[in-house]
């Protein structure tokens, strides 16, 4: 088990993939074919659900179907994993998002996320974005955790967990290159002058990446570089790189 450190989760809830139920549903997944065949056989895209999840102000079950353009609200306790065309999420409890439709029916341009926590992998692809109340990140194929804190006045936390992300807040701009979790915060007020200040990996995993990215058939940076860095938030393989974190510059 990786190294992490939490900020108001608990183990339980960011150790969803160890849990039986999501081991045989992801391998059923995986057997049946993935997203191709489930929208081939008009089957649900949903992995795994736990708990009480709403959809579009309505009552959600297992076996339908989370479409673009759905808006998604998690209760207490509950979790929501799905996949939409080449792309992978688990939504957190106390969670509400939007995925927005992109150039088809299977494909997300958007994920606003107004409230909670969502892990998220994309396969590679035209430009995407990740919007929450205090910043914007544009991205194509990678791994990433994003979530926005309610009692810090909506403060929103991003995690670029590997691959190329356009960051932005309050008019702050940074091009986050990760191979090992590059972190930021998207401040309400400035910070040092700065609304886009560095951040430590906080409230999610490895494993879990590796979990989603493995539903759409891809794989994390640090699998396919065969090594892991080090999990302080700055991004890099090595402890000290000479590239400093893109917020600070």
């Amino acid at each position: 088990m990786t190294q992490h450190h939490l900020q108001g989760r608990t183990e339980k809830e960011i150790l969803w993939f160890q849990r039986r139920g999501f081991l045989q549903a992801a391998a059923a997944w995986t057997a049946m074919g993935g997203f191709a065949a489930a929208h081939a056989q008009q089957r649900s895209n949903v992995v795994q659900m736990v708990g009480d999840v709403q959809v579009n102000g309505r009552r959600f079950s297992s076996q339908q179907t989370v479409q673009t353009g759905d808006d998604i609200q998690t209760g207490p306790g509950a979790s929501l994993i799905f996949v939409i065309g080449n792309a992978s999420f688990q939504v957190r409890q106390n969670s509400r998002l939007t995925v927005e439709r992109g150039r088809s029916l299977t494909a997300v341009s958007l994920l606003r996320l107004v409230t909670g926590a969502v892990a998220s992998v994309w396969g590679k692809g035209y430009d995407r974005s990740i919007v929450t109340p205090t910043l914007t990140a544009g991205i194509r194929g990678t791994g990433v955790y994003t979530e926005v804190f309610p009692e810090q006045n909506s403060r929103s936390y991003f995690c670029n967990c590997y691959g190329v992300v356009n960051m932005d807040a309050g008019g702050d701009a940074a091009v986050s290159r990760a191979d090992y979790h590059q972190a930021f915060w998207g401040e309400v007020e400035p910070k040092n002058g700065r609304m886009l200040t560095p951040a430590r990996a906080i409230n999610h995993t490895d494993e879990e990446l590796e979990f989603l990215a493995q539903l759409i058939d891809q794989r994390t940076a640090w699998q396919i570089a065969g090594r892991k860095g080090v999990k302080d938030g700055k991004g890099y393989m090595d402890e000290q790189p000479a590239t400093p974190h893109p917020a600070v510059r």
